[in-house]
């Protein structure tokens, strides 16, 4: 078969000859339709993703859709020891994978279900989110946090704090949801304090960012809010702006904050496939906004590198 292949850590994959692999137990060989290029592909295919185990060569993508033998199609995480799914067959375990519904397009849902996943999964599976409770997005100007804004709404948040860098898409916000807008652009220590008026009693925070803003993040907030007994959920997600922070020892004595992950490992795959038929069909449905740019499978290393739009994920098509 044809594949996207990484065989340097320090190169974009190329288009090339591969091995097509075999299905073992319950595995089955589908075509894949589209496969979306996420930031978690780019961390997997360079080496730096923390599930990243130094072997090569591979295939990159994590998630897909394909066709099945019988002609149905199905979104599917890829196993995490199969090859991925940048290619033109990929493996497909049916417990890890969702039927699509009719008329809802491949493109539109490869590239919208792994940044929407991420808050989705979240607020349903790592928090006891109920209606009514506020959000706060940090880093809510990247794809994944431009879904994040909406699903919170979607699933009751009664105030949406969006902060990001990107003046221009921040403006973008309102109409997807969000009900207070912060700037994370200038003096750190100035968005911080912008922060933490606008977001001080918010119940849970949803973190691309982590890094200095987080850092300055966690004091502003705890030590605006009204009562400081509240619980503050703050779920750590994505790492754009730092892998680490320092956190004083006082702010986990002088606040209920509750830090924890979601990702790989803090869930079990079943507990992640779960929430995906609903938000499949909300995505089918319309319900959630996503743009996405379809490319053909054989340009993947122009494209590996090529200036994508704000708001907008490329989605790899073998069949284009």
């Amino acid at each position: 078969m044809r594949a996207a292949v990484v065989r340097s850590f320090d190169h974009p994959p190329r288009y090339e000859e591969f091995a097509t692999p075999e299905p073992t137990g319950d595995q089955v060989l589908v075509d894949v339709l589209a496969a979306g290029l996420h930031p978690r592909v780019r961390s997997g295919a360079n080496g730096s993703h923390y599930t990243s185990d130094g072997r090569l060569p591979l295939i990159p993508g994590v998630d897909a859709v394909g066709r099945l033998p019988d002609g149905r199609r199905a979104y599917f995480v890829a196993d995490d020891d199969a090859p991925g799914t940048m290619a033109d067959q990929a493996l497909l375990d049916p417990r890890r994978a969702v039927p699509l519904p009719d008329g809802a397009d491949p493109v539109v849902v490869a590239a919208a279900m792994n940044p929407a996943m991420s808050s989705w999964v979240a607020l349903r599976r790592r928090v006891s989110f109920t209606p009514g409770q506020s959000v706060l997005v940090l880093g809510a100007t990247g794809n994944a946090g431009q879904m994040a804004v909406q699903i919170a709404r979607h699933l009751g948040a009664s105030r949406v704090v969006a902060a990001g860098r990107d003046a221009g898409r921040l403006e973008t916000l309102t109409d997807l949801g969000a009900t207070a807008l912060v700037t994370l652009a200038g003096d750190p220590e100035q968005a911080a304090a912008r922060l933490g008026e606008a977001a001080a009693d918010v119940d849970v925070v949803i973190d691309y960012t982590w890094g200095a803003p987080t850092q300055l993040a966690i004091p502003a907030l705890l030590t605006r809010r009204t009562d400081r007994s509240a619980a503050l959920d703050w779920i750590q997600i994505g790492s754009t702006a730092g892998a680490d922070i320092t956190l004083p020892s006082f702010v986990l004595r002088a606040a209920n904050l509750r830090i924890m992950g979601s990702g790989q490992g803090s869930l079990t795959a079943a507990g992640i496939v779960a929430e995906l038929p609903a938000l499949i069909e909300e995505l089918a449905a319309g319900t959630l906004s996503a743009a996405a740019r379809a490319v053909p499978l054989a340009e993947v290393e122009r494209a590996w590198t090529a200036p994508v739009e704000p708001g907008r994920r490329l989605v790899l098509t073998p069949t284009a």
